[in-house]
Formats: C-alpha cells, sequence, structure tokens
C-alpha cells in the first residue's frame, strides 16, 4: 500500500506461480539517449538477508539479456504471454528441458571419450526427474559435483548407479545461498546463475530464471568460488551412498568464507587508489 501510494506500480504475480525470480531493469535517460541495463541475482533483494547470504549478481547492458528480462516483466504483467527466451533459462517455461540438455550433451561427451563435467551450486537438491538425469549422466562416465547447502535426495558413491557423483555442504558462518550450474570440461564450460534450485517446486511452480555468464574475466570468479568450495576441509560435510553426513577431514585448513573474504580484499586492495586508507583485514 504506501509503494502505491507514492506512486509505484505493484504486480502480484501469477495465479499459481509463486514470483521467484531476482531480476532488475533500469532505464536511464544518459547523454547519448536512453540506455537500460538488467541485474540478474541468485539472492533477494532484502537488505538483512544481504548481510549473512551468500549470493552473486550479474548487472549487465548486453541486449539479448536485457530483451528476455523485459519480456519476463512483460510476461508477469499480463503484457506477453510465455516465450521461448533467447539467452535466460525461465520456469517453468524452459528449466527443467533444458537442464536435461545440458546433462545429455556432457554424457554424449563421455560416451565419446571426452571429458564429461557437471559441478552444481545448489540450496536444495530433490526433483526425482533431474536426480535420475544425473545418475544417468553418472553412469555414462561424467564426473559430477554437487555443493548443497540443504536437503539432498540424491545418494552418490552407489555402485553402478552414482560411482562419479559426490555430494558436499557447506555449513559454517554465512548461508550459502547463491546458485551456479557449470557444465563441461574447463575449455569448453558453460556457466548460469540465478534464483532456482532443482526441486518440483522452483521447476514446476514458479518462476525462476538463470542467466548464462559468457565474460571470461566474471567466469573465472564463478570457478574460484567453485573451486574454493571443493578444496575446504574446515566447514565441509559429505554425504554417503547410506544418506549419512561426515564431516570432511581438515588438512590443508581451507575454509571458504575465510577464502572468500581473503579474495574479495585482494581485489579491493588491487584497485585501491595509493593514496587511500588501507583495506581493514578480514575477520576469521
Amino acid at each position: 500500500t504506501r509503494l502505491e501510494e507514492a506512486g509505484v506500480h505493484v504486480v502480484y504475480g501469477l495465479v499459481n506461480l509463486k514470483t521467484h525470480a531476482k531480476l532488475c531493469l533500469i532505464v536511464r535517460k544518459e547523454a547519448d539517449g536512453i540506455r537500460r541495463y538488467a541485474h540478474v541475482a541468485t539472492g533477494n533483494y532484502n537488505a538483512a538477508t544481504a548481510r549473512v547470504f551468500t549470493d552473486l549478481g550479474l548487472v549487465t547492458t548486453r541486449p539479448a539479456i536485457i530483451d528476455d528480462v523485459a519480456n519476463v516483466f512483460n510476461y508477469l504483467t499480463g503484457y506477453a504471454s510465455a516465450l521461448d527466451y533467447a539467452t535466460l533459462i525461465v520456469a517453468p517455461v524452459a528449466l527443467r528441458r533444458r537442464i536435461h540438455e545440458l546433462l545429455e550433451r556432457e554424457a554424449d561427451h563421455a560416451r565419446a571419450g571426452r571429458h564429461g563435467r557437471v559441478i552444481f551450486k545448489l540450496n536444495g537438491l530433490t526433483d526425482p526427474d533431474i536426480i535420475q538425469a544425473l545418475y544417468g549422466a553418472s553412469q555414462a562416465g561424467v564426473r559430477i559435483d554437487l555443493i548443497v547447502r540443504g536437503i539432498c535426495c540424491l545418494r552418490p558413491g552407489v555402485p553402478g548407479l552414482s560411482d562419479n557423483i559426490r555430494v558436499r555442504s557447506i555449513v559454517g558462518r554465512f548461508l550459502e545461498h547463491s546458485r551456479i550450474l557449470a557444465f563441461g570440461a574447463r575449455d569448453r564450460r558453460r556457466y548460469f546463475i540465478g534464483s532456482a534450485d532443482l526441486m518440483p517446486r522452483n521447476l514446476d511452480r514458479r518462476v525462476e530464471a538463470m542467466t548464462p555468464v559468457d565474460d571470461p574475466d566474471l567466469q573465472a570468479r564463478l570457478q574460484e568460488i567453485l573451486d574454493v568450495n571443493l578444496a575446504d576441509d574446515t566447514l565441509a560435510w559429505t554425504l554417503h551412498g547410506d544418506g549419512s553426513w561426515a564431516k570432511v577431514p581438515s588438512d590443508a585448513g581451507v575454509n571458504t568464507h575465510l577464502r572468500l573474504q581473503e579474495l574479495a580484499f585482494e581485489r579491493a586492495r588491487r584497485r585501491r587508489p595509493a593514496d587511500a586508507e588501507p583495506a581493514p583485514a578480514p575477520r576469521s
């Protein structure tokens, strides 16, 4: 009501679909004309949770992504029907189908003797259909790492079923909330970030949006996050085939949350002017 009284057009979404996508579209009048910016995120637009959740967002002026974001808003406001989007993977329109296609592509690579690889970072994995597809990719020879913060209904390491799947969870100071999907060997890897976990409600009963990340520098940042999560031996727990969790034995002392803070401060120091105050050290 307060927003509407201030002149904001508030739309409550679609019947029977929760709007869970994290999208922002900005249209600005600038010196050289009208310019549009899009933000596609994994995290909520919430000041409180932003202090304790780990999340990611892409700010872009790439026309194809901006057009897709605009079409999502048109879909939500009733000005357009559901579309097959050019770059975004949108649920419930196409997310389930697209994940199947990408997993099958990796299975084809593995069956042809090439390196099939999948890494997912999620909050939850409960969808039976996607779990079966992951089992199928594992049986084809695809090496799969799943970083799942919360509930995971897949059983890793079961002979003949999921030999090539490992599952771990990071439990520490911050709540791991970002979703990253990575498909392919390093020289051809495709990365996606967005709002969706791999659960029936996300795939079938919510409006979700995943965006590709194609910039090499940003891809390197995403891979850095995945590498740190997979190397962690301080906050990490591993899931066994019988459904039990066990603490990962500490060896190198890699702490995901502390290491990502250190990397952030290193980037800040590199960009800080020489006469500026030094960046504070990360807290352990």
